[in-house]
């Protein structure tokens, strides 16, 4: 790999403000006297961009695969020098103001995001809506997630190390690329840090290709795919704890709050979240093993891998001793059903019991399931050997 920067710039349909994002980057190069070049990831445009870049001097790689993440993808893996730094050909961002992210790669970090609310945001430059919801939530919720720094997930201007990024296995087409960047990183504990980055109103006379809502879902879609503890652990344990607790207290006694009474329905009611959960928390397992074996996971940190190990082993027995207690519970309850010729039930005793052993049986046999389905998931890897 040359010593020296790729500037990338993805484009579709950008004539207008190409040629100023590469004088500007081509001033950079000869200024800075860093080796390196331009290179435009063209995405398929029917307008002059190719001619005018070629012209210019810069390098055209062709991506047949439409999208964001597409064209940064092709050019990301075409760029001939070791350090690449990605803006937009919008003139949204200053192509002459580089030098910031050279100097923090040489000091050893594999991804500079830039921060444009750092840096300063023109008018104009940015809808209120991404302002002060879209960026700042989505964010946000990457730093709780990820627990990562980043503060501006979805700043088109960064720089990076090419074989860093190159060895995250970045798959993404669309917008969502920029946050899977950041959230690989992460993952994989790259050395990342930010800098400040001016935003500029784009030069287009056409709307972005941003779609604030379809592409606002895309992000955040993947940060919780990416994140199988808030998408489902989490959430899981609390309506385990919450169901168990309510289960168990409501078989007791049934409990009074003022003129109101919660026994039989709500004890089923409860019943039915504690299933969710359990389920809930199995997915979250089940998706971190597979998201192991595909190697998108890097690791499924010791909770999780404790959590698979006894679902695949001692879990199999406890289902199957739930699935034989719940059976003897809920014969006993036909048996006191029985009593009463089968008819209507004023006893809420029998109903409770019917519900307390009819849930533990229901658990008993999704234990067994989950058990070897995850076994199935973890045949071949290490942690199973």
């Amino acid at each position: 790999m040359q010593r020296g920067v790729t500037i990338l710039m993805p484009c579709l349909n950008e004539e207008k403000t190409l040629p100023i994002c590469i004088e500007k980057a081509l001033k950079f190069l000869e200024t800075s006297g860093i080796p390196g070049e331009v290179m435009i990831a063209d995405n398929g445009s029917t307008d002059n961009s190719i001619e005018i870049a070629q012209k210019m001097g810069a390098v055209v790689v062709n991506i047949p695969y439409k999208g964001y993440g597409s064209a940064l993808r092709g050019g990301i893996e075409a760029a001939n020098y070791e350090y690449v730094i990605m803006g937009d050909a919008d003139d949204s961002y200053d192509f002459l103001d580089l030098q910031k992210y050279i100097d923090k790669l040489d000091e050893g970090y594999d991804l500079v995001m830039g921060n444009r609310f750092w840096g300063g945001i023109e008018p104009g430059a940015m809808s209120f809506s991404h302002k002060y919801i879209g960026n700042p939530v989505l964010s946000g919720i990457g730093r709780i997630f990820f627990r990562t720094g980043v503060r501006d997930f979805h700043c088109g201007q960064r720089g990076f190390r090419k074989d860093s990024i190159m060895a995250l296995g970045l798959n993404t087409t669309g917008m969502e690329f920029a946050s899977e960047m950041v959230v690989k990183a992460s993952l994989n504990k790259l050395k990342m840090t930010e800098v400040p980055c001016k935003l500029y109103p784009d030069g287009r006379d056409r709307p972005p290709h941003l779609r604030s809502i379809p592409d606002g879902w895309r992000h955040l879609k993947f940060l919780l795919i990416y994140s199988p503890k808030w998408l489902f652990f989490y959430p899981g344990l609390a309506m385990i704890l919450l169901g168990l607790v309510m289960i168990i207290a409501l078989y007791i006694h049934p409990i009074h709050i003022g003129r109101i009474q919660f026994e039989v329905t709500t004890m089923f009611y409860f019943a039915m979240l504690l299933l969710m959960g359990i389920q809930s928390l199995q997915f979250s397992v089940y998706t971190n093993v597979y998201g192991r074996r595909i190697g998108q996971f890097p690791d499924t940190g010791a909770l999780i891998t404790g959590i698979a190990r006894f679902m695949g082993g001692k879990g199999l027995a406890l289902g199957a001793l739930l699935m034989i207690v719940g059976l003897a519970g809920m014969i006993i309850s036909l048996t006191l059903w029985g009593q009463v010729g089968f008819g209507e039930v004023d006893n809420t005793f029998i109903l409770r019991t019917a519900i307390l052993f009819g849930t533990a049986f229901v658990l008993g046999v999704n234990s067994i399931l989950s058990g070897f389905f995850i076994n199935v998931l973890n045949m071949g890897l290490e942690d199973n050997k």
